[in-house]
């Protein structure tokens, strides 16, 4: 055996343990991954039993997983010592992403210029993997702030114009979760929300016609990264004696021209 055979040789046992301790590694982080996506708005609270359920993972492995993420405070578990829910180091990493994103900065001279030809409320959210999460609201009385306030995907035109552009296995995840009504007007049928994200597909922006609240519509467009993906979206607000058709008819375009233009600024 020559020289670099047996180099080659002695290396191999290192190697090798050095690739399965990084396959174990990742094997584990995956898992932990399933476990914290298995957290939603509509299921706050998991027991071992439906953490079990949710992830296909043995209960055993899922009890030594909540553990491990019990003690570094990813986890928590509720006052009755049963359930477990997401912990509050995740709404610290959640504030630090925001911090660090330069997207809001971006948005920003775009959305006040919408709020002033407007007049209304200006929302723009991002998706978080569960939901849409509000990291600026630009209004009359208030300055712009930045907040990780919350909204559905289904029954808010974020939402929608978000979700219409996604692949379909999104769509019905999400609907897997429940489609809650929250008023008369919230869409809590799949079929209807396919239909209704088609339609939002073929005229670029989706409206909110107060299904998350009464007495509120909203009116969306979807805004892509610089690779093109629609990652999030671009809205107004206000009350419907302020908000008929036929002024949501008018803005639509501005909205629409808004968020191309916040696209085109992250594309920069």
């Amino acid at each position: 055996m020559d020289a670099h055979a047996i180099f080659q040789e002695a290396l191999s046992p290192e190697t090798s343990a050095a690739s399965e301790s990084r396959d174990a590694g990742a094997k584990s982080l995956r898992k932990m991954a399933l476990v914290l996506d298995a957290f939603s708005r509509s299921r706050p609270s998991m027991t071992i039993a439906d953490l079990s359920e949710a992830t296909g993972l043995p209960k055993t492995t899922i009890h030594r997983i909540v553990t491990s993420l019990r003690e570094v405070g990813l986890l928590d578990q509720d006052g009755r010592r049963q359930g477990y829910r997401l912990g509050l180091r995740m709404f610290h990493y959640g504030s630090s992403v925001l911090a660090s994103l330069d997207t809001p900065t971006r948005a920003h001279p775009h959305i006040a210029k919408l709020q002033q030809l407007t007049g209304e409320i200006i929302h723009f959210h991002i998706f978080d993997g569960h939901q849409m999460v509000c990291v600026e609201r630009e209004q009359m009385i208030a300055s712009s702030m930045t907040t990780l306030q919350a909204a559905p995907t289904y029954c808010t035109s974020v939402g929608k114009a978000f979700l219409a552009f996604q692949d379909e296995s999104l769509v019905r995840k999400i609907a897997g979760e429940g489609l809650h009504g929250y008023t008369v007007r919230t869409i809590t049928h799949l079929d209807d929300l396919l239909s209704e994200l088609a339609r939002i597909r073929v005229q670029g922006f989706a409206i909110d016609n107060e299904e998350i609240e009464v007495g509120v519509r909203c009116i969306g467009a979807p805004v892509r990264d610089s690779s093109g993906r629609v990652f999030a979206a671009v809205s107004v607000s206000g009350p419907v004696d302020r908000m008929p058709d036929g002024r949501l008819a008018g803005l639509a375009p501005v909205v629409i021209q808004t968020a191309n233009e916040i696209s085109q600024a992250l594309a920069e």
